[in-house]
């Protein structure tokens, strides 16, 4: 397996990886916003979708074809972060596979130092190789891969890739809880002002 390979792998694999978050949940889990700036599950898919949709795309002159109304310059702000009720689930999980099929012809067309340009990014460092945008990519969907992790334990308690998963240590309900106890006991006796102050 060659570098390009290599990096491709690795993109796949994050790709599914975040799309597998949505499995198993309702609308409204996919949709509902559990951090202060709004962060969620279906919004994650639409950004990492839109995203890849151009650095493979309008950076290597193969323009993707996709209407992305949510990145056009009067568009709201955020709004590629979130899902509207009349933009579906189905609707975004298909632009992802779009995107990613239309990024995959791209990274099998052009050879790793093939040069494109970022019209976004600062005049300086515009130009960049097919190379940059595979490793940038893949720390952008493993970035937002992290957050779909966390968003959905919050919203059933499911951790990692699942059940069997060789990163997670196997314990019960009742062992996690009793664990986070521990955790937060610890993080309090590190601190003296927690110490005082009873727990939320």
């Amino acid at each position: 397996m060659d570098d390009k390979e290599i990096l491709h792998r690795y993109l796949r694999l994050r790709r599914a990886e975040l799309l597998a978050k949505l499995d198993g949940l309702d609308d409204y889990d996919v949709r509902r916003p559990l951090t202060p700036t709004g962060t969620n599950l279906l919004g994650l898919v639409k950004h990492v979708a839109s995203v890849e949709a151009g650095y493979f795309g309008e950076v290597f002159g193969r323009p993707h074809g996709q209407p992305l109304p949510w990145l056009a310059d009067d568009a709201e702000p955020d709004a590629d972060l979130w899902a509207s009720p009349d933009e579906t689930r189905d609707q975004i999980v298909a632009l992802h596979h779009a995107a990613a099929t239309h990024s995959d012809a791209t990274i099998e067309a052009l050879p790793l130092d093939a040069a494109g340009q970022v019209p976004w990014w600062p005049e300086e460092r515009r130009v960049v190789t097919l190379q940059q945008i595979l490793v940038h990519m893949c720390v952008e969907t493993a970035q937002h891969l992290g957050h779909a992790d966390i968003l959905r334990e919050l919203i059933d308690g499911t951790a990692g890739k699942g059940p069997g998963d060789p990163n997670l240590t196997p314990r019960s309900a009742e062992e996690w809880a009793a664990h986070r106890a521990r955790l937060e006991a610890a993080a309090r006796a590190a601190d003296p002002v927690s110490r005082r102050t009873p727990p939320q």
